[in-house]
């Protein structure tokens, strides 16, 4: 029996009916679906800014304003980073990563150079100093990022000061990045063996005002939110998701932990130290839009405690390294922060050009060539605002990656979209969509 399928062509093959799923014609659709003898109504939402929360499709099958069946339409925005990242070598991949998921990018490069770091054996190598301002500049993303889902989250069910508040706390944050690295987004700050460059000075008191600046204009949202009956009545209920429809569709972050399970990659698959800060994981049991809304509202604090904790550890490691001391695989360039940006500290160029043509020489090759990484494959796993973030390297030997490929969250998480939306309302699927927070860069890797 030929199943009809009105979102797309289909041909019959040797394997069985193939379905190709494109954009199609959208008057023929319109026919078939006439010559069709139920009375059922297809619509697409999207791909568009911002009520799809990036360049989503989503196909809808209405009966009135009843969804009765949703389909997830990606490759919008597809960028072909994991297939560049062939061409580049090692220390070039970061710039590519950054890129995936552009609202966490710091997570992006960190769960690389966690892998690639395993594939050189230098994971136990890499300096505490750099591990502690990983996690501090993780945690500070994380709060970036989820300023982005709860104010768009919030707008896109009709509510624009929360917006506002969200977007004011985002912007302390991106000026701390862009006190240390140079740049607001996407910045390739870490890197195999290490970080960029260290703290630049009066770095840590500018952050210690930040936390307690956020800490206190956090409590906005949560005065405007948090009981709110208009609020509560689009997400209470709404994109419904119980633990046994997470561990089927392979769902992790906000999502699973809104049904009660304590899933964090921090605590359950400690990395860059992470055992030793302390810190709580947040869950909800409602297994909706609320309890999500909820988690990352309290993950916010958590981040805060975080970060305090991370300041404390790197005024007792003041002036240690943040980068392995291995020059074969250190980045040679000693970067710093000048009046024209970010670039290379002239000191260092002219002791690499008039004193040492050795060091030129090997500076030379490194940048140009880069290091070898020893033949193999491994995953790396981090906790990214959105869930587990994995990367898998594969390595020949050479310079450059032989393969990468990502478990990227927004992606595996996308899959819940039918099952949040079908049987509910229209309207609902735009708060169930916001509260999986799926960043279209991640997915179309």
């Amino acid at each position: 029996m030929t199943t009809f399928d009105p979102y797309a062509p289909s041909r019959d093959t040797t394997e069985g009916t193939v379905y190709s799923v494109t954009g199609g014609d959208w008057d023929s659709l319109v026919q078939e679906i006439g010559s069709t003898k139920e009375e059922r109504v297809v619509v697409n939402m999207g791909p568009q800014h911002p009520s799809t929360h990036g360049v989503l499709r989503l196909v809808l099958e209405l009966e009135g304003e009843t969804v009765t069946e949703a389909r997830a339409g990606i490759g919008y925005l597809h960028t072909g980073i994991e297939k560049n990242m062939e061409y580049r070598s090692w220390t070039q991949g970061t710039t590519f990563v950054t890129r995936m998921d552009y609202l966490s990018p710091l997570f992006n490069e960190t769960a690389y150079c966690l892998a690639v770091e395993k594939l050189l054996g230098i994971t136990e190598d890499v300096p505490e100093r750099a591990s502690v301002i990983r996690v501090m500049m993780m945690e500070l993303n994380r709060i970036s990022s989820h300023m982005v889902a709860l104010g768009t989250g919030a707008l896109e069910l009709g509510a624009i000061s929360p917006m506002f508040f969200a977007f004011r706390e985002r912007e302390t944050v991106l000026d701390i990045f862009e006190m240390i690295s140079g740049l607001r987004m996407n910045m390739a700050y870490v890197r195999p063996g290490g970080v960029q460059q260290d703290l630049p000075a009066g770095a840590i008191p500018k952050i210690r005002d930040a936390v307690k600046l956020m800490r206190k204009n956090f409590k906005d949202n949560t005065t405007l939110l948090v009981g709110n009956s208009i609020w509560m009545k689009r997400t209470q209920g709404i994109g419904y998701l119980d633990l046994a429809g997470c561990t089927t569709l392979g769902i992790t972050g906000p999502v699973l932990r809104s049904t009660g399970l304590p899933w964090d990659l921090r605590k359950m698959q400690p990395y860059c130290g992470y055992e030793d800060y302390n810190f709580d994981v947040i869950t909800a049991d409602t297994c909706d839009v609320y309890g999500r809304f909820l988690i990352r509202m309290n993950e916010l604090e958590q981040s805060l405690r975080i970060i305090e904790q991370a300041l404390d550890k790197l005024e007792k490691l003041e002036g240690a390294p943040v980068m392995v001391a291995d020059k074969k695989i250190a980045w040679p360039a000693q970067l710093a922060m000048g009046g024209d940006g970010l670039g290379n500290s002239l000191n260092h160029i002219r002791e690499i050009m008039g004193t040492s043509m050795e060091s030129l020489i090997h500076h030379f090759k490194l940048v140009t060539e880069g290091f070898h990484v020893p033949a193999g494959q491994v995953y790396a796993a981090i906790e990214s605002p959105r869930g587990e973030l994995g990367a898998q390297v594969v390595s020949d030997g050479g310079t450059k990656p032989y393969r990468m490929h990502f478990r990227e969250p927004s992606f595996n998480n996308l899959q819940a979209t039918s099952a949040m939306s079908e049987g509910g309302m229209v309207a609902d699927i735009i708060g169930a969509v916001a509260s999986i927070d799926p960043v279209m860069g991640g997915v179309d890797r």
